[in-house]
């Protein structure tokens, strides 16, 4: 079980790691050797998550998201395959711990009773600017 908060784990049974060869330092030994770790959680389908979590998590992780809904984290920052495993275990559950804090719920503001004033002055003032540059009507006649 992978422990992402107190009262939130995941099934380790839920992911799937693979293990690639990484490109960069290392000599001889990245031609060799599989450091980088290929993580995947199919989020979409998880029951460990609680729905709530789910669709959060699906929201945030966007690119890494593939179109089953399967999260995948790639950790090839380090030379060790044992160090990159933890590294995409870590990433992982920082983006389900992220998911897990619910939002906070918007409280719409009242807009204050002088910004509406201050506005409708505005309004008042730009409409008779436009008033005085219209051209008088040559017959007299106004809007019959």
């Amino acid at each position: 079980m992978l422990t992402i908060t107190p009262g939130l784990s995941l099934d380790e049974s839920e992911l799937q790691l693979d293990f690639v060869r990484a490109s960069g330092p290392g000599g001889q030994n990245v031609n060799k050797v599989a450091t980088a770790v290929q993580l995947r959680f199919d989020a979409a389908h998880s029951r460990s998550l609680p729905q709530d979590v789910r669709e959060r998590l699906l929201r945030l992780t966007g690119i890494n998201l593939t179109a089953e809904g399967v999260l995948v984290i790639d950790a090839r920052r380090y030379r060790s395959q044992a160090r990159n495993r933890e590294d995409a275990l870590e990433r992982l559950a920082a983006i389900v711990r992220r998911a897990a804090v619910p939002p906070r719920p918007r409280r719409p503001t009242r807009i204050p009773k002088v910004a509406k004033e201050k506005r409708l002055q505005e309004k008042r003032r730009l409409a008779e600017r436009k008033r005085l540059r219209k051209q008088p009507d040559p017959k007299g006649l106004k809007d019959l």
